[in-house]
């Protein structure tokens, strides 16, 4: 079978390449997809950079995300899969391949209702979204939610949400243009880094105040001023680094005001989680993604041949919507 495969860290472009490997068999509690679609993410590529938060062993194939259709399992569960289309969480990578083998629990049978490219989408935007605002942070309605990145597909997934669910939200880009195009999407306010300071406009929106929640994807002086827009008693779920540059702040700015700064990694939050916890989840991501709330803007597809064209258009700046892989059909 065909899988994109790295044998040394370094340009996703440069590196990955379409081989024939060995088609894998599942163990005890495992099963076996016939990979239909996976995403390219950033943390896909910083895997295959040598640059996420741990590295695999070489060689190795990347993807996290991803939907297929169960076509062997072994155990209990795993026979009840079989046939079943399912969305597949890969933590460590894999999924960028014909036929991928992993642990029973780690897919989820999926609604008829969810099309295959939303699918592949299952996991880490929608449920990191929806976590943080509606489990971790528990935005009320009415608040404002302060967040940066608010131009990912993330971000416009918590703009939904906010819209769903009440609460406001306050969205922190670097153009003008992203900012109309968010306000036209349902945001409430936006902040424009490349004209505004994001300090002095939240404090004229909150009337001086601050905001009570924010959530943070960049770090560096961006994060830094979102930290300081806090509100006393205020909340900032750090979860991302796309500056790669450390937070800047005063201690005292923390212990003045009772504010509270915590990092937050989805699969560190799901391993901490009960089973039925998660079954809840997984029927909430499904019900929103049907009404449109978590659903992810598509960009173009790529069939896995083209791994090399794709991972170039998924890392061009300003590019629109989610890089696909199509890998098998659905027949």
């Amino acid at each position: 079978m065909k899988a994109a495969v790295f044998e040394r860290f370094g340009d996703p472009e440069e590196v990955l390449q379409v081989r024939e490997v060995p088609e894998p068999e599942p163990g005890p509690g495992q099963i076996r997809a016939r990979m239909l679609a996976s995403p390219i993410g950033p943390a896909d590529l910083l895997l295959v950079r040598g640059e996420y938060g741990h590295r695999p062993k070489l060689p190795a194939t990347p993807g996290t995300e991803g939907v297929g259709i169960v076509e062997a399992g072994r155990g209990l569960l795993g026979r009840l899969l079989v046939g079943r289309r399912v969305a597949v969480l890969n933590e460590t990578g894999g999924n960028w391949q014909e036929k991928v083998v992993v642990s029973a629990q780690r897919v989820v049978p999926l609604s008829r209702h969810v099309p295959d490219d939303q699918a592949a989408t299952f996991f880490i935007n929608p449920a990191t979204a929806f976590i943080i605002t509606r489990l971790v942070l528990k935005v009320p309605p009415r608040a404002w939610l302060l967040q940066t990145a608010a131009g990912s597909a993330l971000g416009k997934m918590v703009i939904r949400l906010g819209r769903h669910f009440g609460f406001r939200t306050i969205n922190v880009v670097r153009r003008r243009e992203q900012a109309e195009e968010l306000l036209q999407a349902g945001g409430d306010a936006t902040i424009v880094t490349e004209s505004e300071s994001i300090e002095d406009r939240v404090q004229a929106l909150t009337g001086g105040e601050g905001v009570l929640f924010a959530m943070d994807a960049v770090g560096g002086t961006t994060g830094s001023a979102v930290a300081r827009s806090l509100a006393r008693g205020g909340r900032l779920l750090v979860y991302g680094t796309l500056a790669e540059e450390p937070l800047s702040l005063g201690s005292r700015m923390l212990f003045l005001g009772v504010k509270r700064i915590e990092g937050f990694w989805l699969s560190e939050w799901a391993n901490r989680q009960r089973l039925w916890t998660m079954l809840w989840l997984f029927r909430r991501i499904q019900g929103l993604m049907a009404k449109g709330v978590l659903s992810t803007d598509i960009g173009p597809v790529f069939p896995l041949d083209e791994i090399k064209a794709a991972v170039r258009q998924a890392s061009t700046p300003g590019r629109h919507g989610k890089i696909l892989l199509r890998i098998n059909s659905a027949s």
